[in-house]
């Protein structure tokens, strides 16, 4: 099922930028929201984008452009996580560095924004410098963001050290939100400005989609998975009142315009007002890829269902609040809809409800679900696996992949020998076992070899799994939710 043309999308995207450079003196400072890799919940609510689309688009525009790496000195003190990838941001911007790289695209430097003095920020700083890598610190600037002509001064952004950049656009990204993104390229065109070059502003924010409904539900997904942030779509009131057309914007981008309008027109001593609306200041062209209207919005229904179930296992581990979760169920209220819309949630209880154990379900991709339960050897999620694995080699389910007499010492070593306290094996086990049966079996091997058939299947267990448990799963591509129940009464999980 697709629903969008991501083809379309880059030619579209590509050209729109082109034109925006147009509009300064060849040079156009871009703020990339979101993720500029694996941007997976863009490529489960529009089915058809590619989840590396982003940096696709910058390879074709490698040879006009070049990347700053913008990362608050907070985040980095305070060692912030990467939800999807479960590595720190500071570790994340190193790997973005090797990739980006590895693709022949330009990355100039590393500014690290709000930095106070913050000991971890001195530490990474001196990481990069070590290794060859520009790096430039950017302090607080008293008075932000009220104090505009504070700000627009040699002690404002002035005080900010000048980073010399070659190309005509220069993206400015980060490894999450919060990281000083904007400031970083405000405080660029102030410097340039100076230097008697008009360079522009402009962001480049896939999610809201600013040309279609307020309520369609990729939008409402979009707000389902920034629920612990509390943002809110809204109708852009400034492009409304200046044009009289309805376009969508989110209340902090609507709620920050007046300021960034206000600091771009002081830098420019009033001559620069090209923006009237948040939504001018974008460069977002995904809603003219959409071509299959009814799958993106089927799509997006069932991301949001998947966001219930994070936000709810969230807010069961302390790891997230009552209030993200609730909003999500005010939105699923709104679609009218529920957990049991996710195809693979009633299987995967009436299989636990019957086995009396944690059980586990994944819909395959001709729709047939194969559930799985926990046994006294593996997790409901490693025998689900296996289960799935043998439907697509269309092996008979009464025959056993892996013999016991090779699972057996497996867990023995890990309890007797590595002192694990879970009783079964966990899905890397299993896939290692596997792995290792294949080379002389035959017909393991042809369940190895459809492994990969399980990228983009949605997964459901009873029970919330340990971190090592998701992480394989979301390797091997599966799209997982859990019930927010603990797996036993242990306290450690």
């Amino acid at each position: 099922m697709t629903g969008f043309d991501n083809s379309l999308y880059i030619h579209k995207q590509k050209e729109k930028i082109l034109e925006r450079i147009t509009h300064f003196d060849g040079k156009l400072y871009l703020e990339f929201g979101g993720k500029i890799f694996d941007d997976y919940h863009a490529a489960r609510v529009l089915p058809g984008y590619d989840a590396n689309c982003k940096i696709r688009l910058l390879y074709e525009l490698r040879d006009q452009a070049e990347l700053i790496i913008a990362i608050s000195a907070g985040d980095i003190e305070k060692t912030k996580v990467r939800a999807d990838l479960g590595i720190s941001y500071d570790m994340e911007v190193l790997r973005l560095l090797d990739d980006i790289k590895h693709m022949g695209i330009e990355v100039n430097s590393i500014v690290i924004t709000q930095y106070t003095g913050q000991p971890a920020a001195d530490a990474f700083s001196t990481k990069l410098t070590t290794r060859g890598i520009k790096n430039y610190i950017h302090r607080p600037i008293k008075g932000y963001p009220t104090d505009i002509a504070y700000i627009c001064s040699d002690d404002g952004y002035g005080a900010n050290p000048y980073v010399e950049t070659t190309k005509p656009l220069v993206v400015v990204t980060a490894p999450g939100p919060g990281s000083g993104k904007l400031a970083t390229c405000l405080s660029q065109v102030y410097h340039e400005h100076k230097r008697g070059l008009k360079s522009g502003y402009a962001k480049f924010e896939t999610f809201p989609i600013w040309n279609i409904p307020l309520k369609h539900p990729v939008n409402l997904a979009y707000e389902a998975a920034t629920a612990d942030l509390a943002d809110v779509n809204m109708i852009d009131p400034f492009h409304l009142e200046a044009y009289g057309t309805t376009t969508v914007n989110y209340n902090r981008d609507v709620d920050a315009f007046p300021i960034v309008r206000n600091i771009l027109s002081c830098m420019s001593d009033g001559e620069d007002d090209m923006y009237k609306s948040p939504t001018d200041m974008g460069v977002n062209m995904a809603g003219y890829a959409i071509t299959d209207d009814a799958a993106v919005r089927e799509a997006a229904n069932q991301e949001i269902i998947r966001r219930y179930f994070k936000a709810a296992c969230d807010h069961k581990q302390g790891k997230g609040t009552a209030e993200a979760e609730d909003k999500i169920k005010r939105i699923m209220q709104e679609l009218h809809l529920e957990p049991k819309n996710r195809a693979v949630v009633e299987p995967a209880l009436e299989k636990a409800a019957s086995a009396g154990v944690s059980a586990s379900a994944i819909q395959l991709p001709d729709g047939k679900i194969v559930t799985g339960k926990a046994s006294n050897l593996m997790s409901a999620c490693s025998s689900c696996v296996l289960n799935a694995i043998k439907t697509l080699a269309s092996i008979d389910d009464s025959l056993t992949l892996i013999s016991p007499i090779i699972l057996e010492p497996i867990l023995k070593l890990k309890i007797d020998i590595l002192g694990s306290r879970s009783s079964v094996l966990k899905v890397d086990d299993v896939l290692a076992a596997l792995s290792i049966t294949a080379a002389t079996n035959s017909m393991t091997a042809s369940a190895m070899a459809a492994l990969p058939k399980l990228r983009e299947c949605d997964m459901h267990s009873t029970t919330m799994l340990h971190t090592g448990d998701e992480g394989t799963l979301r390797k091997l591509g599966l799209r997982l939710t859990c019930e927010p129940e603990f797996p036993s009464k242990d306290l450690f999980f």
